[in-house]
């Protein structure tokens, strides 16, 4: 098994990012991970370990956005937005000294990988978007904002994953016991013997209060300038948020376009799961 080493970087504006990274010895291109809307490096954990040891024996770097997990929460809310978001992405590449890395995105982490493809597109190898794409649906959107701050507060971490199952087990068949409570670990964190969710409830209450009468923007451009880039996609068979016609559309914009779906999952797939890490691996070898 791999050991994981925690860093804390700072960026440009004072905050301190938590970065875990595994396999840290060893070679070549790192894979950097970026999680979802309210998660942090926990979601990484499995699909870390399994990438970092033998046979893939990659670096991997996985990076909790501002007011997620153990890094700073920002003082000026208005600054959790996707464009500073991908700035930070390039400070702790920059602060680590990695010029170009293969990128792992889940849900708003993949949308961060959109900005950079304007941005940075020559500091991105390979990536892997985690049940995104240039297409959001209103509804995959609707029932985010619905299950945000809306979960009774558990006491205890097994009764976490009770209400977890109890919310998103229909679209989560393929998850057992286990699967549940390390979903519960990674989405609270005890404070001083009470559970708490663990992002800023500020990124909650902004994305709450988003008006999608008119659905979001499309990503068509920045997807574009991925053609030259080996993507892959993975899709939950369950999710609202990325259709298969969006992502059978991504297949015609980009012919070489490597697609999954995740069996008895929905948004965003535990990537550990079902053959998945394995599929991953294989796609991000050299």
């Amino acid at each position: 098994m791999s050991e994981s080493i925690d860093h804390f970087i700072t960026v440009p504006d004072g905050l301190r990012l938590h970065v875990r990274i595994h396999g840290d010895g060893n070679g070549g291109i790192p894979v950097v991970c970026l999680p979802g809307l309210t998660r942090n490096v926990l979601d990484f954990e499995d699909l870390a370990r399994i990438l970092a040891g033998p046979p893939y024996g990659r670096q991997v770097i996985a990076i909790s956005s501002r007011g997620r997990g153990l890094s700073d929460r920002d003082p000026q809310p208005e600054r959790y937005t996707i464009p500073v978001e991908a700035g930070d992405v390039i400070s702790v590449l920059d602060h680590l000294s990695i010029e170009t890395a293969d990128f792992i995105g889940t849900s708003r982490g993949g949308l961060i990988l959109h900005v950079l493809a304007m941005t940075h597109l020559g500091r991105i190898e390979r990536l892997v978007l985690n049940d995104i794409g240039p297409v959001l649906e209103v509804e995959g959107l609707k029932q985010i904002q619905g299950y945000l701050g809306s979960r009774r507060a558990p006491n205890t971490f097994s009764e976490a994953a009770e209400i977890l199952q109890a919310t998103h087990g229909a679209e989560f068949l393929a998850l057992g016991a286990e699967d549940w409570a390390g979903m519960a670990r990674a989405l609270y964190r005890d404070v001083e013997g009470k559970l708490v969710a663990d992002f800023d409830p500020a990124i909650a209450e902004q994305f709450r209060a988003a008006d999608l009468a008119q659905g979001l923007p499309d990503l068509w451009p920045q997807f574009a300038l991925l053609v030259d880039k080996r993507v892959m996609v993975v899709r939950g068979a369950f999710s609202r948020l990325l259709s298969r016609e969006t992502v059978e559309d991504m297949q015609r914009r980009h012919p070489r376009l490597v697609a999954v779906e995740a069996r008895g999952q929905g948004h965003a797939p535990m990537l550990h799961l079902d053959g998945l890490a394995e599929k991953i691996a294989a796609f991000l070898a050299r």
